[in-house]
């Protein structure tokens, strides 16, 4: 086992960051109810790196946004830090699939909003954004528009603004799924800099399963609707990770397997929904 595996089986030893009992989220509607998760059981310990990989529709962020506290279980309960999970905190930093910058803001505007809603001196924010942006790459843009930047500097910029408020988990839903391969696969490599440096928890979202292996310490695969946890998959390979590695293929070739019968129930259950 490498050195980065006994340190994420040292983590998981101590008390979990984020604990999610029996959770399960029912949407009303007009007909049968919707059931989006169903008993989910997990545990993510502080500075660990977890990746939701599972097909379209199975709640993968549906579980983020429960933990953000933007949405509330129906069934189970979350805790976070020790308290349970009931609305949106700054311990909880929620980065999206497109950066939703404020067009009229600049950068830095951007990255110490929050702060500013807490009615920070102006002073302490700019220092703030100062060091917010140096840490991502992006020191010479903070008197830019968003629209003067390319699609994974602004993404970059969104990470910032979640860090702005030093939280304790940094929670992605699929955020580099709009950029080309090149710039997502420097985003990865962005993304691990700025864990390693923060020393935050992360949960990141996505669908591909090359980006899964590149980023987690562990990889919590979801069945199809109702979304429930298939099952946990450990990667103990070295950062940064080489794709043409054996093992990486290795395991793209074990999460291909079981993902297909579950990309399949997905597409069934989509076309049932349409009929």
């Amino acid at each position: 086992m490498s050195d980065q595996a006994n340190i994420a089986v040292e983590a998981r030893a101590q008390p979990a960051l984020v604990t999610c009992s029996a959770v399960g989220k029912i949407w009303p509607t007009q007909g049968e109810p919707f059931v989006a998760l169903r008993d989910i059981e997990l545990e993510v310990a502080r500075g660990e790196f977890v990746v939701f990989l599972g097909p379209s529709g199975c709640g993968k962020s549906t579980l983020l946004f429960l933990i953000a506290g933007l949405e509330q279980a129906t069934q189970g309960r979350i805790v976070c830090g020790g308290a349970e999970v009931n609305a949106p905190g700054t311990d909880r930093g929620l980065v999206f699939q497109e950066a939703s910058l404020f067009p009229w803001l600049t950068v830095g505007e951007n990255v110490t909003f929050g702060l500013k809603m807490q009615h920070a001196p102006k002073e302490r924010r700019r220092r703030v954004a100062e060091e917010i942006l140096e840490r991502v790459g992006l020191s010479e843009a903070i008197d830019k528009r968003p629209d003067q930047l390319s699609g994974g500097m602004r993404q970059r910029v969104a990470v910032a603004r979640a860090l702005a408020l030093k939280p304790e988990i940094l929670l992605l839903d699929e955020p580099f799924a709009a950029l080309d391969v090149q710039t997502r696969a420097r985003m990865q490599h962005f993304l691990i800099q700025v864990w390693r440096q923060a020393g935050v928890s992360m949960i990141f979202v996505t669908h591909h399963i090359d980006e899964a292996i590149a980023l987690a310490d562990r990889i919590v695969v979801f069945t199809a609707r109702p979304g429930r946890i298939k099952t946990i998959i450990p990667v103990d390979l070295p950062r940064p990770r080489d794709s043409r590695n054996p093992r990486f293929h290795a395991l793209a070739d074990q999460l291909t397997d079981l993902l297909r019968d579950e990309v399949d129930r997905a597409f069934a259950e989509q076309e049932r929904i349409k009929s």
